[in-house]
C-alpha cells in the first residue's frame, strides 16, 4: 500500500506546547468525573498472560493498568503512561488504594517513551494516538520498546476525510479527540512502516459525526517481528 503523506500537515513548536497544554487542562478536568473517557475497549483484546509485562498508553484513571496488573500477577507488571497531571494522580492513588505492586504510573509524552529497547510483551491504548502530532514517532516508539513477537492492541478513531487544517492544528479541537485523526488508509500506512506485521482489524464502527468532522472508531491488532 502507498499513500503520500498530508501534505498540509504542519505543526510548530508553539502549537505542539498549546496542544499539551489543551491535552493536559482537558484530561485533568476529567480525572475526577465519571466520564466515559475512550473510544474502545482495547483491554478486552489483549488476552494478558501470567508475567507478561504490559503497556497502556494513555492510562487515564489507572483502570485497564490495574486490570492488566492482575493478569499479568506478580510475575508480570504494568506500566500507564498518560500526559495529565490529574489523571496521573489519580491512577496513582487508585495503585495506592487497592495495594498493587506490580504496576506504575509514568508522566510522559508518547513520543518519547522512558522504557527500555525490548522491554514490554504487550501494549494497549483507547483513544489517545490520534492526540499526538507526531504518530510516526509514537509508532515507532511502540515498535522499539516491544520484545519480539510482542504486540499491540490499540482502539482509537480515524476521519473519514483528511482533516482541515484549521481543525488539525487548533489545540482545543485536538484535545476534543476528533481534529487530530488521520484517514484509515494514512493509519494503517502508518503500522507498516513502523514494522509491524499480522495487522489485524478486530473491530470497527460505522463513520458517525464528531466536532466538524466524521470520524470512525476501530480496534486494531500488530506484531513486532519475532
Amino acid at each position: 500500500m502507498l499513500i503520500e503523506k498530508n501534505p498540509n500537515k504542519t505543526t510548530d513548536t508553539n502549537s505542539l506546547k498549546l496542544s499539551v497544554q489543551s491535552i493536559n487542562e482537558r484530561y485533568t478536568s476529567l480525572s475526577e468525573t465519571s466520564c466515559c473517557l475512550s473510544c474502545g475497549g482495547a483491554i478486552n483484546h489483549a488476552n494478558v498472560k501470567l508475567n507478561e509485562i504490559c503497556l497502556d498508553l494513555g492510562s487515564g484513571r489507572g483502570n485497564d493498568v490495574l486490570r492488566m496488573a492482575e493478569a499479568a500477577g506478580e510475575g508480570g507488571y504494568a506500566y500507564g503512561i498518560d500526559l495529565s497531571d490529574g489523571m496521573v494522580a489519580k491512577a496513582r492513588r487508585n495503585i495506592e488504594k487497592f495495594e498493587i505492586k506490580n504496576a506504575e504510573i509514568i508522566q510522559s509524552e508518547m513520543e518519547k517513551l522512558p522504557l527500555s529497547e525490548n522491554s514490554i510483551d504487550i501494549v494497549i491504548s483507547n483513544c489517545t494516538i490520534n492526540h499526538s502530532s507526531n504518530k510516526e514517532a509514537v509508532w515507532s516508539e511502540v515498535y522499539r520498546v516491544l520484545n519480539p513477537g510482542g504486540r499491540f492492541v490499540v482502539s482509537d478513531i480515524y476521519a473519514t476525510l483528511p482533516i482541515a487544517d484549521e481543525y488539525r492544528n487548533d489545540p482545543e479541537a485536538i484535545a476534543e479527540c476528533w481534529a487530530g485523526a488521520v484517514t484509515r488508509a494514512e493509519y494503517l500506512f502508518m503500522l507498516e512502516e513502523a514494522g509491524f506485521s499480522n495487522i489485524k482489524i478486530l473491530e470497527e464502527s460505522e463513520p458517525y459525526a464528531k466536532g466538524k468532522a466524521e470520524v470512525a472508531s476501530f480496534t486494531v491488532y500488530g506484531e513486532k517481528h519475532p
